[in-house]
C-alpha cells in the first residue's frame, strides 16, 4: 500500500504540473502579464502550498523539527536539485528582473529567516515581520505586473475561466500527489530509524518540493523557461516569508529551531541562495554544466545528512574534504564569475 501511494503520488504530480503550467501560461497571455511575473507569483505560491500545509500541521502537532527542516530543506532542494535538474533538461533563460529584484529578495528573505532563528525560536513577532516583508514584495510584484500590462500589446482573446480551472485543478493534483508521496516516504524512512530533522530536511522537503520539480521540468520542456526559473525563486521567497512566517504566527509559542539546523542547514540554504547571483548573472542563463554542478552539490548535501544520521565512520573525512577543498574552490569560482560579470556590466555601453 505504501509503494502504491508513492506511485500514485508521482502520477498526480506530473499531471498537476502539466495542468498548472498550461493554465498559468494561458492566463498570462490573456491578461497581458509576462510569464515571468506569473511564475514568480501564481505558480510559485501554488507549488509552495504543500510546504505550507506540512509545516503548519507539523508545528501544531509539536513536530517543530519537521516544520523547520521542511522550509530550509525545500529551499535547498529548490535551488540545487530542481534548478539543477531543469537546467540539465535544457539551459534556462534568466530575465534581468530576476537578477535585479527577485534573487536579492530571495537572499534577503533567507538571511532574515536565519537571523530570526539564531535565538532558537521563530516567535510570533518574527513571523509577523516576515509576512510584512512578503506583503511588500507582493505589492512591488503587482506594480510591475500592471506596468508591464500597460506597456504590452493588447491581450489575446482567451477563455480565462477555463485557464483558471486548469490552474486550480493542477494545484489540487500537486498537493494531493505530494501528500501521498510524502506519507509513503515518511513511513519508509521511520522504519529505518531516521530522525525527524533528517526526515524534514530530505524526505519531506523533497516531497513537498516535487510540485516545483514537476512544474519547472514541464515548463522547461514546453519552452516556458521563464516560468521554470521564476517558480523556483518565488517559491523560495514564499517558503521563508509565508510558510515559516505564518507557521510562527499560528503555532503556540512560535517555532523552536533545532541547533543542528542553525549550525549546518541554514548556512547551506544561505550559500545556495547566494550562489544563484553569479550563476544567473553569467549570460543571463543557467547552462547545463551549471545545472550539473547544482545537482552534484545536492547529492553531496544529502550524502552528508545520511552519513551524519547514521554516525558513519567516513563522516569526518567527508566533512573535511567538503570544508577544506570543495567549498573553497566553489566559492572562489563563484566570486570570480561575479567579479567578471560586474566589471563587464559596468563597462558595457
Amino acid at each position: 500500500m505504501t509503494f502504491l501511494l508513492l506511485l500514485l503520488g508521482l502520477v498526480l504530480l506530473f499531471l498537476g504540473g502539466e495542468l498548472l503550467v498550461r493554465g498559468a501560461s494561458n492566463l498570462a497571455t490573456s491578461m497581458g502579464i509576462s510569464r515571468l511575473v506569473v511564475g514568480l507569483t501564481v505558480v510559485a505560491f501554488s507549488t509552495s502550498a504543500p510546504e505550507l500545509a506540512v509545516s503548519l500541521q507539523s508545528a501544531l502537532e509539536g513536530q517543530s523539527a519537521v516544520a523547520v527542516g521542511n522550509v530550509v530543506g525545500s529551499n535547498i532542494s529548490n535551488i540545487l536539485l530542481i534548478l539543477g535538474a531543469s537546467a540539465l533538461v535544457a539551459p534556462l533563460i534568466v530575465a534581468r528582473q530576476i537578477v535585479r529584484i527577485d534573487v536579492p529578495m530571495m537572499i534577503a528573505s533567507a538571511g532574515l529567516g536565519y537571523a530570526m532563528s539564531l535565538d532558537g525560536t521563530v516567535s510570533r513577532a518574527d513571523g509577523l515581520a516576515m509576512m510584512g516583508m512578503l506583503a511588500a514584495y507582493l505589492w512591488m510584484s503587482i506594480r510591475l505586473a500592471r506596468q508591464q500590462t500597460e506597456e504590452s500589446e493588447p491581450a489575446a482573446a482567451r477563455r480565462p475561466m477555463k485557464d483558471a480551472f486548469l490552474v486550480v485543478a493542477g494545484v489540487g493534483m500537486l498537493v494531493m500527489g505530494a501528500n501521498w508521496l510524502v506519507d509513503g516516504a515518511v513511513v519508509i524512512a521511520r522504519q529505518f530509524g531516521i530522525s525527524e530533522l533528517i526526515i524534514g530536511l530530505t524526505v519531506v522537503a523533497v516531497g513537498t518540493s516535487l510540485p516545483e520539480l514537476a512544474t519547472s521540468i514541464i515548463a522547461t520542456r514546453r519552452g516556458e523557461r521563464e516560468i521554470a526559473v521564476g517558480n523556483i525563486v518565488g517559491s523560495n521567497i514564499f517558503n521563508v516569508l509565508a510558510v515559516l512566517g505564518m507557521t510562527a504566527v499560528l503555532a503556540p509559542g512560535g517555532v523552536p529551531v533545532p541547533t543542528a539546523a542553525l549550525a549546518f542547514d541554514y548556512p547551506v540554504m544561505m550559500a545556495a541562495s547566494l550562489a544563484c547571483l553569479p550563476i544567473f548573472l553569467r549570460r543571463l542563463e543557467i547552462a547545463r554544466w551549471e545545472g550539473a554542478l547544482f545537482f552534484g552539490y545536492y547529492v553531496a548535501y544529502t550524502l552528508y545528512l545520511l552519513l551524519d544520521a547514521t554516525g558513519h565512520d567516513a563522516l569526518p573525512y567527508y566533512s573535511g574534504l567538503m570544508l577544506w577543498f570543495v567549498l573553497p574552490l566553489t566559492a572562489i569560482t563563484f566570486l570570480t564569475i561575479l567579479y567578471r560579470e560586474t566589471r563587464r556590466n559596468a563597462t558595457a555601453p
